[in-house]
């Protein structure tokens, strides 16, 4: 690995810092560092042929960032914990310096996580597509105010949630939003898509874990806003009569690895303490 992308999180100034001191040991090492800030999406996309790595200095918002601009170009990420949970990061920042040269010689593990695609629809009109690595959420816009949302599966009806929305995740995600919301907790390495109503309201179902080829889409019906947001990070306001369709990406998150591949287990339990 030659070329080494770092990115801080602008709100973070010890981010930055580490991540300036971290381009001499990289130097040092024979390689090449760059720096930006990892809220300057268009300016890293630029760069993202061009290198070998990412570091990403910063919380799990952080990597959820990084992975969205990095899975078209399989780029590897290596994830500094600066965050309050660290799920997703490898090492923290006193740590990075150490390990640094293992990485670069190629001394760890690559665990490929299944991310998702979402499109969003206004009768024919294209609103946009998106990756996820979390998850995508359908829900009711500023009012609190519940909104209808016909749920299929792979074309056939499934039911109509009364609820704050509906929350489509990855394995990676059910760590997250979808856990706080009564979702079950999978193993990263799944590639399965869950499906978890958000305060549904006379709702029987709870959560249904899918298989990755299956197809989730959402109708909107609400006389009021809706909102569809991904990974937590973006937002794209919905009217009644949007739907959103759900599958699994053709990309996937590469997150380098140095623990042993049984880690998940015991970071899951210190962090839920």
């Amino acid at each position: 690995m030659k070329r080494i992308g770092l990115l801080y999180h602008p709100k973070i100034p010890e981010s930055k810092r580490v991540a300036e001191e971290l381009t001499h040991r990289i130097e040092a090492l024979g390689s090449s560092p760059w720096v930006c800030s990892s809220w300057e999406e268009e300016k890293i996309k630029c760069r993202l042929t061009d290198l070998d790595l990412l570091i990403t200095l910063g919380g799990d918002g952080t990597i959820l960032r990084a992975a969205r601009m990095a899975a078209p170009y399989a780029t590897p990420i290596l994830g500094v914990n600066f965050g309050r949970l660290g799920f997703l990061a490898e090492v923290e920042p006193e740590e990075v310096a150490e390990k640094l040269p293992s990485v670069l010689e190629g001394r760890y593990w690559l665990e490929e996580r299944m991310m998702l695609h979402a499109e969003a629809l206004r009768g024919e009109e294209n609103l946009g597509e998106y990756e996820a690595l979390n998850d995508v959420v359908v829900g009711r816009g500023p009012l609190a105010r519940v909104i209808r949302l016909a749920t299929y599966i792979d074309g056939d009806y499934l039911t109509t949630y009364v609820a704050d929305g509906v929350i489509v995740a990855t394995p990676t995600g059910s760590t997250a939003y979808s856990l706080a919301a009564g979702g079950p907790i999978l193993p990263p390495q799944l590639r399965s898509i869950i499906v978890t109503p958000l305060l549904p309201y006379l709702a029987t179902a709870r959560s249904l874990v899918l298989s990755p080829e299956a197809t989730v889409k959402v109708e909107v019906s609400t006389n009021h806003s809706a909102a569809l947001t991904v990974d937590g990070q973006i937002n794209v306001e919905l009217e009644d009569g949007d739907a959103v369709t759900v599958t699994a990406s053709r990309h996937t998150c590469r997150l380098i690895r140095m623990r042993p591949k049984t880690y998940f287990y015991r970071t899951l339990l210190e962090r839920l303490k």
